[in-house]
């Protein structure tokens, strides 16, 4: 029973030691993946940008299929 509170104690040490080191890598990748997230958002402009920012499309011209084109192709 002595050697296994040897053994606890040992292991709880390490923990109380190790967890301040593990607790700053944690928020250190929460701060890293909100950077990334910020300059993904920087690179794409927001959608209203991106809609004012793009040429709006032409309409092309239809062709003519009225009675015209059908009385020249019959006779």
């Amino acid at each position: 029973m002595n050697t296994f509170l040897e053994y606890l104690f040992v292991v709880a040490l390490f923990a109380l030691i190790a967890l301040p080191s593990l607790v700053g890598y944690a928020r250190d990748r929460a701060i890293d993946r909100q950077l990334r997230e910020a300059e993904r958002r920087q690179a794409r402009p927001p959608e209203a940008e991106r809609r004012s920012a793009s040429p709006k499309p032409r309409a092309l011209p239809r062709p003519d299929f009225g009675a015209s084109s059908v009385k020249a192709s019959c006779h």
